[in-house]
């Protein structure tokens, strides 16, 4: 059986996911690109893959994303035109809600600004919004942001939805393509975003952007960093014309410790820890995409290059 061949800058993640295989799929031969037995490889698993790895392999004739997105494997510039898939775990829904539910109560119920106000040793109390005055904008209505914009819905909040195509959703008010983006966005109070990275969505995450919430909105962001044009944040923050962000995704990561997300008041750096699929899914994905590919069957979750996903 040929090698699968794992790749990202992560050491400790190579280390977990080789358990992973071990346990979950131990009918494949993993190694790392430094294996010599890497060369007969033919298919890739990887997590921003070193640069130059991929093309280092001339056997190669998948590419498997070892998450949702595949924006990671742009790390790599020498990605050979090859069939992409992606990892796409039940569970991953659950974990992206807690995490955006946190965030939400977050901004809504002051919790931010109790934080800043211990720090001044300041006793205040802020008025308590109801969650049906509270605007909430979800862009990005696929399996994960439709669940929970309906899911905020459910819980009184008012929810708006954005996404490139309509959509219909019990409770949410929603919204289509570019024409409909700055009424979807006038007055919000709080904008999360969930979109998949596209040429389109690229940098939507702007002035223009938040000069159309409401004054003092917050932003989350749970898609991809380079949705994120990181100047501008700063700058509306800084200002007073965002409150704050939650940030979990970010252009490089880990997050260079000289970027000022870090030490901006308002904004809330988190380590890519949202939703992640678990290891022992990203063996039983991997390995059925490599059962299927050497029996010529079509392969899971394989992505459309002219959607980005």
């Amino acid at each position: 059986m040929k090698p699968l061949v794992l790749l990202s800058t992560d050491q400790a993640l190579l280390g977990q996911l080789q358990n992973a295989f071990a346990r979950s799929a131990p009918q494949l031969r993993v190694v790392l690109a430094n294996d010599p037995a890497a060369v007969d490889a033919q298919i890739a698993a990887c997590w921003f893959p070193p640069a130059g790895s991929l093309s280092a392999l001339p056997n190669l004739k998948l590419i498997h994303s070892v998450a949702a997105g595949i924006d990671h494997l742009a790390n790599d510039p020498s990605q050979p035109a090859l069939p992409v898939c992606r990892v796409v775990d039940p569970a991953h829904r659950q974990g992206m809600a807690e995490y955006v539910r946190w965030a939400v109560i977050h901004f809504h119920r002051d919790f931010d600004r109790a934080l800043a106000q211990q720090q001044q040793h300041v006793w205040r109390r802020h008025h308590q919004r109801p969650a049906t005055e509270y605007q909430i904008g979800v862009m990005g209505l696929g399996s994960l942001g439709g669940a929970i914009s309906a899911e905020l819905a459910e819980a009184g909040y008012a929810v708006r939805g954005w996404a490139r195509s309509a959509r219909q959703l019990q409770g949410v008010r929603t919204f289509a393509g570019p024409c409909e983006f700055n009424e979807f966005l006038q007055g919000l109070d709080l904008l999360i975003n969930l979109l998949p990275l596209t040429a389109a969505t690229r940098g939507i995450l702007c002035q223009d952007t938040f000069q159309a919430l409401a004054p003092g909105a917050g932003v989350i962001n749970c898609g991809r960093g380079q949705h994120l044009q990181v100047d501008d944040l700063i700058s509306a923050v800084n200002s007073g014309r965002l409150r704050g962000a939650v940030l979990d995704v970010f252009d490089k990561e880990p997050l260079p410790l000289d970027s000022r997300l870090w030490s901006t008041p308002g904004i809330i750096v988190t380590p890519h820890m949202a939703s992640c699929a678990s290891h022992d899914c990203i063996a039983q994905q991997v390995a059925e995409n490599a059962r299927r590919l050497a029996c010529a069957e079509p392969l899971l979750n394989r992505v459309d290059p002219a959607l980005g996903y």
